[in-house]
């Protein structure tokens, strides 16, 4: 098992800045990938509308940002060939993307998925429990009936701290795991196990990082997902970073 140390705000300080210096050293990389993602959300904002389901948008919304450890991966790829001085250029960071499909990262992959479909699937039942089974022609009519009386209220209320919970699971099961499958081909059980004890070995900065990538990314969905084109490169980077300073594998021991 890969070994876990304990950290502190100082080291996710230094882990922060480590990212945006890799930013200044290959910004290309960063937007890009920031520029696709930020793409996808909007798409899935949209798609609810067209299908008539604007309520769904801002659930769908959130939702999406779930995937963003999956969508960092070839951040993280470029922050590892930064650090190590090997090449980077598109061929040899997409070339690493490809080969997870084979991996044990794509089992990752699926749990994130999973996850996400949980999210959605608690939203339709709240909306079921708290607002019946009733259609809104559009996301304003929603939002009044979600504001204006205590069914919605209480819907969003309880909605939320689910959806925090969800949150808080998947930023456990995550926040070192991709990384570390990525550097290390072990099997995602092991990862996703080694990423919970980063969490309970350091649980104060951990969650105050969790809470700091929650805020950043509210803040980077409302102008339609355009943050994410600078925030989500920041948040990669520096997700390779913390997962350097809390992990260390047996070869480097």
């Amino acid at each position: 098992m890969p070994q876990v140390r304990k950290i502190t705000a100082n080291d996710v300080i230094d882990a922060l800045a480590a990212g945006l210096a890799d930013i200044r050293r290959a910004p290309v990389y960063g937007l890009t990938i920031g520029a696709l993602f930020a793409a996808g959300g909007l798409f899935v904002v949209l798609s609810a509308a067209a299908l008539e389901m604007s309520y769904l948008s801002y659930p769908a919304a959130a939702g999406f940002v779930l995937i963003g450890p999956f969508a960092a991966v070839g951040l993280y790829e470029v922050s590892r060939r930064l650090e190590s001085g090997d090449e980077v250029s598109w061929k040899t960071v997409l070339g690493t993307i490809w080969a997870q499909k084979g991996r044990e990262l794509s089992w990752m992959a699926f749990v994130v998925l999973f996850i996400q479909i949980m999210w959605m699937y608690q939203v339709r039942l709240l909306l079921a429990l708290f607002l019946g089974f009733r259609s809104f022609a559009s996301f304003d009519e929603f939002l009044t009936q979600v504001i204006t009386t205590p069914e919605g209220l209480m819907f969003l209320a309880v909605g939320h701290v689910v959806g925090a919970i969800l949150s808080l699971l998947l930023f456990s099961l995550t926040v070192v795991s991709f990384p570390l499958l990525l550097e290390d081909d072990r099997d995602f059980i092991t990862a996703m196990i080694t990423s919970v004890r980063a969490v309970v070995t350091s649980p104060v900065p951990m969650i105050g990082w969790a809470i700091v990538v929650t805020a950043v990314l509210i803040v980077s969905m409302v102008p339609a997902f355009l943050g994410l084109i600078v925030t989500l490169p920041i948040l990669g980077h520096t997700t390779w970073h913390l997962y350097k300073k809390c992990v260390v594998l047996p070869d480097e021991t």
